[in-house]
């Protein structure tokens, strides 16, 4: 998949929807269900760009339920009404989990395999911009449904065990996912397919590729 650059001077993340409308950056389904045991598949997509020194990005969704408990950042967001991002930025092996719940709380996660991962520092994780409709205070789970978006400016500096300067011209191996492992109903969809017996989205064998313009 494509991914556009574009300009931006001190867009803030509420934005973002409407500059990548300008834009005509258009969103990429979340649907695959990767896992007979759990079925539900609410409406998720996400649309990528980015400028010389971010990455932008704005999920949507609408689902049965919703919920965010965590408010601060690193805590279990997966377990919340969750979109992720993650991607091989240098193409060392070396994957970034970014996770956001509903109300714009994230985690951010480094390393080569899924046991072990360095977590990012707050001084890291402060740099995200973000916007969540829901606004940003924790509630616990309404059964009604929701819809719901998040947006995102991802500084390079993000992916802090490297040092990434540009994305101009790299290819990526990246994936996309929605889920929510404590709502009512649990589920795990993601962009690309993942071919294995049970829920895990740390699986980079199963990424596929985001070529930056």
């Amino acid at each position: 998949m494509k991914v556009k650059k574009i300009s931006i001077a001190n867009v803030e993340a509420s934005g973002l929807p409407k500059l990548l409308d300008e834009e005509k950056i258009d969103f990429q389904p979340i649907q695959h269900v990767n896992w007979e045991a759990y079925p539900y598949c609410p409406a998720a997509s996400f649309r990528i760009a980015h400028t010389e020194n971010e990455v932008l990005l704005h999920f949507k969704v609408k689902e049965a339920s919703v919920c965010a408990k965590y408010g601060v950042d690193n805590g279990s967001v997966w377990t919340d009404s969750c979109v992720e991002f993650f991607s091989v930025p240098a193409g060392d092996g070396i994957y970034y989990n970014i996770e956001c719940n509903c109300i714009g709380t994230i985690l951010i996660g480094a390393g080569a395999v899924r046991t072990g991962r360095e977590r990012a520092p707050e001084a890291v994780t402060s740099q995200v911009r973000r916007w969540a409709s829901l606004g940003r205070e924790p509630f616990d789970e309404r059964v009604e449904t929701t819809s719901w978006e998040v947006a995102l400016i991802i500084p390079y500096t993000v992916f802090f065990k490297h040092h990434i300067q540009s994305l101009d011209g790299k290819l990526v191996k990246a994936n996309f996912y929605k889920c929510g492992d404590e709502l009512q109903t649990p589920h795990f969809l993601s962009w690309q397919p993942i071919r294995v017996e049970k829920p895990d989205f740390h699986r980079p064998d199963f990424f596929g590729e985001l070529e930056f313009e």
